[in-house]
């Protein structure tokens, strides 16, 4: 196997920002951001926008995930009241 041309492919906590949920798996992600686990230990982290503890679809419940505004938008561009 060649060296140096592989991605590191360690533990990475995945922190999902909807919900707060955080769930531990192994990935070759990059970040820079880290955080203390539920065994104590230091991860890498990095942020998800929706997961399986926010959709709608695993949840049963309906929600709204805007981030960007991006319904907002879409109501000034076609001049929708509501």
């Amino acid at each position: 196997m060649k060296k140096d041309i592989h991605p590191n492919y360690r533990p990475v906590v995945f922190k999902d920002s909807a919900s707060g949920t955080t769930f531990l798996t192994r990935s070759t992600v990059e970040t820079s951001a880290t955080i203390v686990y539920e065994d104590g230990k230091e991860y890498p982290m990095f942020e998800v926008e929706i997961s399986s503890a926010s959709h709608p679809f695993y949840t049963g419940k309906q929600q709204l995930v805007d981030t960007t505004g991006r319904v907002e938008r879409f109501k000034r561009r076609y001049n929708i009241k509501n």
